[in-house]
């Protein structure tokens, strides 16, 4: 008999929370007081190693002085740090939210019968899902003009001094159904059916989960089944075109073919290590009285092997432009490694995303104590966020970026904001899928 188990949310939790988002909240303002009394000036090292992508980029776009120019226009410096950093933030999260609904997807696609103890915690991750929805659309209207060069109409116009021919060319990509130069219809129609898409399968597989719950048998584990399958294609695509929208076109002269498994695989790391963080703090506390080692055990593989996928992926997109060295292409690499803060960020990624969780997890054992995995998870979720933030912040601030106090504590707002979402909806479901038809598998898993 498998007992029913209800996750409460303490005040006590409750209380951590809203001290972290206090913290973040603080560090956020005082970021922001010391950004706008900095006046961007930055040190002379950074100019000169700027002045390297600067040259590199003058001798292979025709679109190269215009670009230059338009980084000194805009909004204050410190307020493009804020959108930035914003938006920063809210890509990093949507993925936490997106890998919460495809890791349940993927367990049902797969039968996989192991994770059935635990499949409330990615479930409950999923209820982001519509809050960056709301987030993405609110960010980009306020700072589309300073996150998005190709949004500036005079780019499109061959009669402007800024006339941009490649990204003209490009155009259709962004204003079909629309003027070129004018609102992005076919941009905003992809964001809005994305989430529109990703929450409506959310809603659907989340209510046959909780219907087994009642009603038992295995017409709703079959039809959650049939609707993850039909997600999974979904989301191959969409994932995909929303790293391109979102991501890759703050670079628009840029482009790679992989990026959209890059984007996929620091999401997929990321979520699944606080999926593991959450099941490990749950266990600690008391619950998840079902899971065992084992599991444990299945979750380190998982972080463990696509720790490596990433790193594969990373170097595989990195060797590929290094070895072409065509200009193009290598100049988003350089704008990286040779401009602070990002150059020692560019090379703190694979220490904390490859490094450290290889060497750490490499055994058996430390793949199935709770006190490896509490050390590892963390490691992973901000390594990951150093990977958005390279991939984000040098295509918008230039030689402005920074990370401080700013950034920070806004990281700890959108952590502690997600942290509660997820927990708020964790504890209005049942913690156990006591009637899913392969509990009694999971149960008896031993590897």
């Amino acid at each position: 008999m498998i007992a029913d188990e209800q996750y409460i949310f303490r005040p006590e939790a409750k209380k951590k929370l809203f001290l972290l988002l206090a913290a973040g909240i603080l560090l956020f303002v005082i970021g922001v007081f010391m950004a706008m009394n900095s006046g961007g000036h930055e040190a002379a090292g950074e100019h000169g190693s700027l002045e390297v992508t600067k040259n590199l980029v003058a001798t292979t776009s025709p679109a190269a002085v215009a670009e230059e120019a338009a980084e000194h226009h805009g909004s204050p410096i410190w307020l493009k740090k804020i959108y930035t950093s914003l938006w920063h933030n809210n890509i990093f999260f949507i993925g936490l939210g997106l890998i919460g609904l495809f890791f349940v997807a993927i367990q049902y696609a797969s039968q996989a019968g192991w994770s059935a103890p635990i499949k409330r915690v990615p479930l409950a991750m999923g209820q982001w899902i519509p809050i960056s929805g709301i987030l993405t659309l609110a960010i980009w209207f306020v700072a589309k003009g300073d996150l998005f060069h190709w949004t500036h109409h005079d780019l499109y116009d061959p009669a402007s001094a800024d006339y941009d021919k490649i990204l003209d060319q490009k155009s259709v990509y962004f204003f079909w159904l629309g003027e070129k130069g004018g609102f992005p219809v076919f941009y905003i129609l992809r964001m809005v059916i994305f989430f529109g898409l990703w929450y409506w399968f959310l809603t659907l597989i989340k209510k046959h989960m909780l219907a087994e719950d009642i009603e038992g048998g295995t017409q709703h584990w079959y039809s959650a089944r049939k609707l993850s399958a039909i997600f999974l294609i979904i989301f191959a695509v969409s994932s995909s075109v929303a790293a391109w929208d979102w991501v890759m076109s703050i670079d628009p002269h840029w482009f790679s073919t992989m990026f959209g498994w890059y984007i996929f695989a620091s999401w997929w790391v990321a979520g699944l290590a606080t999926i593991t963080l959450i099941v490990v703090n749950l266990k600690e506390a008391g619950y998840l009285k079902m899971v065992t080692s084992n599991h444990l055990h299945d979750l380190g593989k998982f972080i463990f092997a696509f720790s490596i996928f990433w790193t594969y992926i990373w170097f595989s997109q990195f060797m590929l432009i290094y070895y072409a060295n065509i200009p193009e292409e290598t100049v988003y690499f350089i704008e990286r490694i040779k401009n602070a803060p990002y150059s020692w960020i560019f090379y703190l990624n694979l220490i904390l995303n490859f490094v450290l969780p290889f060497l750490l997890l490499m055994t058996r054992d430390a793949k199935r104590q709770m006190s490896m995995l509490a050390v590892v998870c963390p490691i992973v979720i901000v390594g990951h966020w150093f990977d958005f933030y390279n991939m984000v912040t040098p295509g918008v601030m230039q030689h402005d970026g920074g990370l401080g106090l700013l950034e920070i504590g806004l990281a700890l707002i959108f952590f502690a904001l997600f942290l509660f979402v997820t927990l708020s909806a964790l504890s209005k479901m049942p913690l156990v899928a006591k009637n899913h038809p392969m509990m009694e598998e999971s149960l008896n898993h031993h590897i």
